[in-house]
């Protein structure tokens, strides 16, 4: 390497370590620059409220500046909390700032003209500061007592407003939020996750374009808000309150009531359907006593038009209607029709309420009345036409078959697979000298074979009748005879019968009571037990 190419490496070295020199005394320069800045912001301001900022950092504040500070609602950064606390004066505040390193100075006057904004651009730092108008200034003091309680008591609403588990907020007609709490700021942060840096004013929940209330109570509205990351919206039951030229806004998590109301609704529906093939006939009055539900099978049977019944009529305007249609047993008179309207309603309340009503087309209804919670009745209405006429014919039968064995000479009796007396004819009662009362009570085999063999010879066919009577699995007919105190001989006829059932028949021979010596009562006594075995 020659003598000329070292000179000019040389050279180079010496003119890079200068540079470096020149940039390290220019920044220290600048950083002494900003130092004093920091510095005599607190001496030469005294007991204004000024603040030095580099960008949303709080660098340096005055006194009162950082006690104005302190009473401003809590905030993610220090610039977030003065732009809460001074936006409602200065509605422009954040376009105006936006502009100051390019404006160098910026002056803002409040709204209400009480006090302005001054804000310098130096040195890369914001210095803003709060003026109060001489015009406005009364001096105002205040005992050191009364401070504290005014100091307590904002602690207190600022601890209550930020602690509170619902959102709360102040907005403006324009739709501009001018406060928020902590609550709806985390919640603000949770919607809009890529925002590195928080905004104020905060963004928007709700869509509350129902808003704008100007009553002078407070209305509610169900609102809903997206959460990134969540499929189902959030639901909150917002409460407007207008204060003056804003409205405050509380929204308490309605998350829960939604899900029961959805669940309420499902469930009514799911009953709806099932009613809806019911072929009871189901009215439902709530606690005004206007229909609230009714299924298909009501105007079935009622025969009144759906346009009626969806008009939610009153109980008495569907029984007048059910009355005029003579869907409705008629009374005597229209006063005691009403006062049975009356008691039906009481009864249905009271759910002890329940009338068969026959009706002038030959139809029969069974109408029941049950309570509901909430003051709410229930009326079911059935038709039992065919049980009522299946009913009749059963009756009509069984009073053909009594009529049938009464026509018997035989005299007969049925006993259930128990052994008790389900059945008689009126020979039985004057053979054995029974009331046909006596026979409908518990009346059973042992009653009947103590009877049988009072009247008649010591005989073992009563025990071998009870073993039949009460035997299970085949068995078959058998016949026996006895004779009767009286001399006469006694024909007995065991035969099974379906269901288990056992038909006992006993025919009387009267042709040998004349060749009898002497009647069985004139022999001596017998044993009672040896009769009962």
């Amino acid at each position: 390497m020659n003598s000329a190419t070292l000179l000019q490496f040389g050279g180079l070295v010496i003119a890079s370590f200068s540079i470096a020199i020149a940039t390290l005394w220019v920044l220290t320069w600048l950083d002494q620059r900003k130092v004093p800045v920091q510095k005599s912001l607190s001496s030469s301001d005294g007991d204004s409220l000024a603040f030095l900022f580099d960008d949303e950092n709080l660098v340096d504040a005055t006194p009162h500046a950082k006690l104005y500070l302190e009473a401003t609602p809590v905030g993610s950064t220090d610039w977030i909390r003065l732009l809460a606390a001074l936006r409602p004066a200065f509605p422009n505040m954040v376009e105006e700032i936006s502009t100051l390193a390019d404006r160098g100075q910026i002056n803002l006057v409040a709204q209400q003209g009480s006090s302005r904004i001054q804000a310098d651009w130096k040195n890369g730092l914001a210095r803003i500061c709060l003026i109060e108008s001489s015009s406005d200034t009364s001096n105002v003091e205040l005992d050191r007592s009364s401070f504290e309680a005014m100091e307590k008591e904002l602690d207190t609403l600022r601890a209550t407003a930020e602690s509170a588990p619902f959102l709360v907020w102040r907005q403006r007609a324009d739709g501009t939020i001018t406060w928020a709490n902590g609550t709806y700021l985390k919640l603000s942060q949770m919607c809009e996750p890529d925002l590195l840096v928080p905004v104020w004013p905060p963004s928007r929940l709700f869509d509350l374009s129902n808003s704008g209330y100007s009553g002078p109570e407070a209305h509610s509205q169900r609102v809903t808000t997206h959460i990134v990351g969540e499929a189902e919206p959030r639901w909150f039951e917002c409460f407007e309150t207008p204060l003056g030229n804003e409205s405050l806004f509380t929204a308490v998590a309605a998350d829960k009531v939604v899900k029961a109301e959805k669940a309420l609704r499902d469930f009514v529906q799911t009953l709806t359907k099932t009613f809806a093939h019911l072929t009871i006939g189901l009215a439902i009055f709530d606690k005004q006593r206007r229909l609230a539900l009714f299924n298909p099978a009501l105007t079935d049977l009622i025969s009144l038009p759906i346009e009626f019944l969806s008009g939610r009529p009153t109980l008495l305007s569907v029984l007048d209607r059910l009355r005029e249609t003579k869907m409705i047993p008629e009374p005597k008179d229209y006063k005691s029709w009403r006062q049975q309207l009356f008691e039906l309603e009481v009864a249905a309340v009271n759910g002890n309420y329940e009338e068969t009503w026959s009706l002038a087309n030959g139809r029969t209804y069974r109408v029941t009345g049950r309570p509901h919670p909430d003051g709410a009745v229930a009326f079911l209405f059935e038709d039992i036409s065919e049980e009522i006429s299946l009913t009749r014919r059963f009756r009509a039968e069984l009073e053909t078959g009594q009529a049938v064995l009464d026509c018997l000479s035989e005299a007969i009796v049925v006993f259930s697979p128990g052994g008790e007396s389900t059945l008689s004819n009126n020979a039985y009662g004057k053979l054995w000298g029974i009331e046909s009362t006596a026979l409908l009570g518990d009346f059973g085999i042992l009653d009947a074979t103590k009877i049988w063999s009072e009247q008649c010879a010591p005989s073992p066919v009563w025990g071998d009748a009870r073993e039949f009577i009460g035997a299970v699995g085949e068995r078959a007919e058998w016949v026996a005879e006895v004779r009767m105190r009286d001399g006469r001989s006694l024909s007995c006829r065991f035969a099974p019968i379906s269901g288990g059932a056992t038909l006992v028949g006993f025919s009387l021979d009267t042709a040998q009571i004349a060749g009898q010596p002497k009647r069985l009562e004139e022999q001596p006594d017998l044993d009672v037990e040896t009769i009962s075995a």
